[in-house]
């Protein structure tokens, strides 16, 4: 590292003087001296610290700044724990939904057509969902199982993959029990009987803030019990809903979201759900998204599924099975 210092204070010499007289005595060196001594101390000390450091770089570092170093240290390992803390409790209340086609049974049996395995059926979409309650309600996306909800054939299946609040995996068909396709919501009902639940903690979305930490769980291209991170960064955004209408107050959200994380949760810093991750603008020709994806708020949310659950006829735009 090269330093170089312009401007070095020098004494006029005598002989340059216009005139015989003697000449005036020199000011007083020591203010002038202490000046620069000082500058150039300020200026080099950062300079020797730096290539004592460079020249000794297995050498124990001073005790303040090996303080700070464990500090830091410490603050990451904190925010990590905090994450995956965050995950582990959030994650079993979040469901995988696979949208399924059965295959037309052969002629001579009976007209009823039942779900036995995966084998049975043409995967033809995934998605996500979570608990709602401990009754085996699932919230989900409308688009998720549009499928099932405009069936005519009876061929249409959902296959819904929950874990227990003991950690044990198991498989439910799912049914529509409602949906409003206005805010791109639906609720589906699975036999819960022999399994405790563990249902979502659900949070608000009114006093969002941009600019604060934001979750999505999910199951994108099929990839179970995914984790992305972002910030929420935007409010009060318009999506279109499946039925053309806007569907105002989205959460905007750089948390990746792609397909198959349609339905799952956006959540908060505490684990409680503030959104329905639901759309991402893609690149065009691409499929990948850009990074601005969309959850619909949980007040929303909040308002429409105890209508869709018990069934009420008194809101527009819901349907009931």
């Amino acid at each position: 590292m090269v330093v170089v210092v312009l401007g070095s204070l020098q004494p006029i010499p005598s002989t340059m003087l216009a005139n015989n007289t003697p000449p005036a005595p020199p000011p007083p060196r020591c203010s002038n001296e202490s000046l620069v001594t000082r500058r150039r101390m300020i200026v080099f000390a950062p300079c020797v610290v730096g290539s004592l450091l460079n020249l000794y770089p297995n050498s124990t570092p001073p005790p303040s700044l090996h303080s700070a170093l464990a500090q830091q240290q410490d603050d990451f390992q904190q925010d990590e724990d905090r994450v995956v803390n965050l995950f582990q409790k959030t994650s079993p209340s979040v469901v995988f939904i696979k949208d399924l086609e059965i295959v037309k049974s052969p002629k001579g049996s009976t007209d009823e057509v039942v779900l036995t395995g995966d084998e049975d059926a043409k995967v033809e979409g995934t998605g996500s969902g979570f608990i709602w309650d401990k009754f085996g309600h699932i919230v989900t996306n409308y688009h998720v199982v549009a499928k099932l909800a405009t069936d005519r054939s009876g061929l249409q299946r959902c296959k819904v993959f929950l874990v227990d609040a003991r950690g044990n995996s198991f498989s439910r068909e799912g049914t529509i029990v409602g949906f409003d396709v206005a805010y791109d919501l639906a609720v589906l009902k699975v036999d819960v009987e022999g399994n405790e639940l563990k249902p979502i903690i659900l949070g608000t979305s009114h006093d969002l803030r941009v600019g604060q930490s934001c979750f999505a769980i999910g199951n994108p291209y099929g990839y179970e019990n995914t984790l992305t991170t972002g910030v929420v960064s935007g409010l009060g955004r318009e999506i279109p809903s499946p039925n053309g209408r806007a569907i105002r107050g989205a959460i905007q959200t750089d948390a990746a979201i792609n397909a198959g994380n349609s339905g799952g949760p956006l959540i908060d810093s505490y684990g409680h759900v503030i959104g329905v991750n639901t759309a991402t603008f893609t690149r065009k020709g691409t499929g990948v998204s850009s990074g601005v994806n969309f959850a619909i708020p949980i007040d929303t949310v909040v308002r429409t599924v105890p209508y869709l659950i018990v069934g009420s006829q008194h809101q527009p735009n819901l349907y009931f099975h």
